[in-house]
């Protein structure tokens, strides 16, 4: 199997997240992607490629032309008023407020934010736009035929909207992706998020669409972030109801419960009959990961990729989240493998 990574999310390195009223280090760090990579070549998965240059284009696809410009512009903005510390939002269009955008950084910056999780940096938008990159690599060895790759991508992109940032993200990989598949002459994709917080991101972006099927296994929004989606009766909207699937799970639930969801979300799947799968590739699902609550251990990520193998779709691996920085290589990669040893 094709890996795709590029040395560019190195570029991303937040000094701080806010976290329980306090700034504290970010758990996304470069050395998740480190692990990963170095799993890949220890197991010798396949070859490691850098990523080709797609340009703007496929992620205009996706997101929002004034989101692009804000986002690539906001630290050349920060730094001219001698600033060199990470651009975090400390105000947000709440419920009460005027949906208008700003013309000051910070207020532009909250309305592009939902969350303080989601720190620029100076590289932060050659990091994300190489990420992007990564994926539509990837995307393209599937395109030519293969029956998997990896995008191992950093920073993630699931909780990316159109025109939002948070939780980590800033360009949704998984959907640029899927945009690509259906633009290069597919008709339906399915997409998989295996994150343990809802891929609320990819959600928005598909909600009203029926090209593509979007499930999802997560933390239950009760009381896990993101909090505001993510609930099992959001089916989808006009075109699009019908074609969303949520499968919100109780904190403690070890294999037994998330597999019984991940055959629910296999059967929507098998019913839909896309040609291709995009695969949300968190792994935060982890019993000892720092910030989530499941209870998988790393022989049941061997599992999930058999039964996605099962699936019988051309499929592709996006990275997404896991921040238990020891064992994520090997976690992330047990699916890899589990997919392509898959009998």
């Amino acid at each position: 199997m094709l890996t795709v990574y590029s040395d560019d999310h190195h570029l991303h390195h937040g000094r701080c997240e806010l976290i329980d009223g306090q700034l504290m280090p970010c758990f996304e760090m470069p050395s998740r992607a480190d692990h990963v990579l170095a799993r890949v070549q220890q197991q010798s998965l396949g070859p490691v490629r850098k990523p080709e240059d797609f340009g703007l284009e496929p992620i205009r696809r996706v997101h929002d032309e004034a989101y692009l410009d804000f986002f690539k512009g906001a630290w050349d903005r920060w730094a001219e008023q001698g600033r060199d510390g990470d651009l975090l939002p400390f105000t947000w269009p709440a419920r009460t407020l005027r949906q208008v955008i700003p013309k000051s950084l910070h207020g532009e910056l909250g309305y592009y934010s939902f969350d303080g999780g989601a720190p620029i940096t100076a590289g932060t938008w050659q990091a994300a736009y190489s990420a992007a990159q990564v994926a539509l690599t990837a995307q393209a060895e599937i395109q030519r035929g293969a029956r998997g790759a990896f995008a191992l991508c950093r920073p993630p992109g699931h909780h990316a909207a159109s025109d939002l940032m948070g939780g980590y993200c800033y360009l949704n990989n998984a959907a640029i992706a899927a945009q690509a598949f259906l633009d290069q002459g597919h008709e339906k994709v399915a997409i998989l998020d295996v994150d343990y917080h809802h891929g609320n991101g990819t959600q928005s972006i598909f909600y009203g669409r029926s090209d593509v099927l979007f499930t999802s296994i997560h933390g239950h929004p009760e009381a896990e972030f993101p909090f505001f989606l993510g609930y099992a009766d959001e089916l989808g909207e006009g075109a699009g109801e019908g074609f969303n699937f949520n499968y919100p799970l109780a904190a403690g639930s070890a294999w037994e419960q998330w597999s019984a969801a991940l055959e629910q979300a296999c059967g929507e799947i098998e019913r839909y009959a896309p040609d291709v799968l995009v695969i949300s590739l968190g792994v935060d699902t982890f019993k000892d990961d720092p910030i989530s609550r499941f209870k998988l251990d790393s022989p049941d990520y061997l599992r999930m990729g058999e039964r996605i193998a099962r699936l019988g779709k051309p499929t592709l691996f996006v990275m997404e989240g896991g921040y238990a920085v020891e064992e994520i290589g090997i976690n992330a990669v047990n699916v890899l493998e589990g997919f392509q040893y898959a009998q």
